[in-house]
């Protein structure tokens, strides 16, 4: 079987700067791969060539197993409901409550009546531990408390793959944690082939199967985290052991 994410020599630039060179690397259905580097590297761009919402300058793209590189927004809109991103902002629409908000994409299934999708809108909120907050606004929630919501919002879609952008920055320790937890929750149960985007060394070491690692717009490592932990590389050591390094109280 193909893999499910796939980059072939992939190349981005910006106004002649490049971000991403040369990339390769896949991501096996059912695998959770996190992609981990500074600041700049291109993450968050892998995850916008994977949706389509950019184009590559050179190499190809495979997504749900089929070549996207050249595809059209029309065609696009097919590999949108099998794949979903769960963004750094939440992407709530401020204006429909909690409740609404995930029984939004459930809304476009001609086979639910309406107390099938409230049945399923409780469960996502309840598995993501957010029930409590179903008839609130977005507005009220904390930036963590959103991306919960996010990640429900999501799963309601019923996609085959679900990539997360940077869902522990800007959060606090306890609220990252619970991210982490909620995140592994989903990987449990649901099983979906995902891409977690991150600069968090320890949530990649909980969640991943398999590590990305970019550097200079370039993959430094490609692999499981053991052979990471094995890795003499001194740019790929350096950042492996930042979060063990203690903070002052």
């Amino acid at each position: 079987m193909p893999p499910f994410f796939e980059f072939q020599h992939v190349s981005k630039a910006f106004d002649g700067r490049p971000v991403l060179e040369d990339v390769s690397f896949q991501v096996e259905r059912g695998e959770t791969a996190c992609i981990l580097g500074r600041s700049g590297v291109g993450k968050s761009v892998t995850l916008k060539l994977i949706m389509g919402f950019l184009k590559p300058d050179q190499g190809r793209i495979i997504a749900a197993g089929q070549d996207i590189t050249d595809w059209s927004e029309a065609q696009l809109t097919e590999i949108h409901k099998k794949i979903t991103m769960v963004f750094q902002s939440g992407a709530l629409f401020d204006s429909l409550t909690i409740g609404e908000n995930v029984a939004f994409p459930l809304r476009d299934r001609e086979d639910l009546n309406e107390a099938q999708i409230e049945e399923l809108v409780s469960g996502f909120l309840d598995m993501l531990e957010v029930g409590r907050y179903r008839d609130q606004l977005p507005a009220s929630l904390s930036t963590g408390m959103k991306r919960a919501v996010a990640i429900a919002r999501a799963l309601a879609s019923q996609p085959e793959a679900i990539l997360y952008d940077e869902p522990t920055t800007m959060v606090d320790p306890l609220m990252s944690h619970t991210i982490v937890e909620l995140i592994q929750k989903v990987k449990r149960q649901v099983k979906l082939t995902s891409i977690v985007v991150t600069h968090d060394t320890r949530l990649a070491n909980r969640l991943a199967d398999r590590l990305i690692f970019l550097h200079e717009g370039r993959v430094l490592f490609w692999g499981p985290p053991a052979e990471l932990e094995a890795n003499e590389n001194r740019d790929l050591r350096e950042f492996w052991r930042q979060d063990e390094i203690p903070l002052q109280a």
